[in-house]
């Protein structure tokens, strides 16, 4: 089992940055492919970023350029949230996944507001 914690998360104002961290307990990560989904107020869940065991990336267009995704070689990953837009705020939450099993965390709430 594994669980997945959230951190990183506050108000910002517009232009701002903040780094977000998903770290891991009961399992190392190494093996997940994870990533980091958010989900605004009445809006459905979104993919914002991946990376690969291998340490491929990809992104949401919304977001190229102003975020990057990174993990560690054990169990933690991050996002580096630049350029903080007041539409970047929502719930953003840790997945991983690694064969049939897939974790979330409980995510943690990013507010870009002035």
């Amino acid at each position: 089992q594994v669980q997945l914690v959230e951190s990183g998360g506050g108000l910002v104002q517009p232009g701002g940055s903040l780094r977000l961290s998903c770290a891991a307990s009961g399992r190392g990560l190494r093996l997940f492919n994870m990533a980091w989904y958010r989900q605004a107020p009445g809006k459905q869940r979104d993919l914002v970023a991946t990376i690969t065991a291998g340490g491929i990336t990809n992104y949401a267009d919304s977001v190229k350029g102003r975020f990057t995704i990174s993990r560690d070689s054990w169990n933690s990953m991050y996002l580096q949230m630049n350029s903080l837009k007041p539409e970047d705020t929502a719930v953003y939450y840790c997945n991983g996944i690694t064969g049939t099993d897939q974790y979330w965390g409980q995510g943690t709430q990013v507010t870009v507001s002035s």
